[in-house]
């Protein structure tokens, strides 16, 4: 974090004083301009008078080359460009450290996350192992189960916790639409449900296959560098912390920080309509992490 502050105070300073001579440069270039201006209205005060005398080449009026002056300044942008440049590559690659130390952390509070096929909307099909969720257009034969989502695509993990860190990944690979995060044991299950914290929920999802949301109540859209074949999802209980990594490419995706958790949290998955069968590939736990 002190290597990313010392980058960023670089950066603010190299504009600050690039800055300043851009605007003592321009201070002189007006100066110049207006004493040119002035110059010129004498000129043509005099050329009025003589305006009849045949040798008028003698009076061609001297004219300045800013041609230099552009160039200078096209290599005074080139030059803050190219230092800014430079220090945002340091920036990425010291923050991408910071991620990685961050995720090889969070090794130690790995969870073997399970499927709550109780929970599940009834048009999801739960793998055998409840590791895998998949939305179909069928009605499955589920029983009546009064915690059962009966409107949302949802399903729950069998497993809640109340306390301490906890980290697990899902696989996200070829689908178009998903929500993923923790959630409130008690939220409502019944119904169309807003996603937010407000309404226990601390999810983030894709949205028609491009747009990438946090669910924060209002929702913050997100600008990834890479798509996510991979999502991990890492909750402080205590810090009230709720991350999402791109596991992938180690990237952090969106935090929830400040949080007030009450009761217990369980995993959340929606694997999303599969309206025009482009959304038909499941939502997969990942049986292990990859070690970094």
């Amino acid at each position: 974090m002190r290597s990313i502050e010392r980058s960023q105070t670089e950066i603010i300073n190299v504009i600050e004083k690039k800055q300043n001579q851009a605007e003592r440069r321009a201070e002189g270039l007006i100066t110049e301009l207006e004493q040119e201006t002035t110059e010129l209205k004498r000129r043509y005060s005099e050329l009025e008078k003589i305006s009849h005398i045949e040798d008028h080449l003698q009076f061609i009026l001297p004219r300045k080359d800013w041609s230099e002056i552009r160039h200078q300044q096209r290599l005074c942008v080139g030059t803050v460009w190219k230092t800014v440049s430079q220090l945002e590559e340091t920036l990425n690659k010291e923050m991408k450290k910071l991620y990685e130390m961050e995720l090889r952390g969070m090794q130690q509070c790995i969870v073997d996350v399970t499927l709550d096929p109780d929970t599940a909307f009834v048009q999801l099909i739960i793998s055998e192992d409840r590791k895998e969720v998949k939305y179909t257009n069928k009605i499955q034969k589920y029983p009546y189960k009064p915690n059962r989502f009966d409107y949302n695509t949802c399903v729950l993990g069998k497993k809640g916790f109340s306390s301490g860190k906890f980290y697990y990944e899902v696989q996200v690979k070829g689908k178009t639409g998903w929500v993923l995060g923790v959630a409130r044991e008690s939220i409502n299950r019944k119904g169309a449900i807003t996603r937010n914290p407000e309404n226990g929920h601390w999810v983030i999802g894709l949205l028609d296959d491009t747009v990438y949301k946090a669910c924060a109540g209002p929702e913050v859209h997100l600008t990834l560098k890479q798509r996510p074949q991979k999502v991990g999802v890492f909750v402080d209980y205590e810090e009230g912390q709720v991350s999402f990594y791109n596991v992938e490419d180690r990237s952090h995706i969106y935090s929830f920080t400040g949080c007030n958790f009450t009761e217990r949290l369980v995993p959340y998955f929606s694997t999303g309509n599969n309206v025009d069968g482009k959304n038909g590939a499941s939502l997969i736990i990942c049986p292990g992490c990859k070690r970094y």
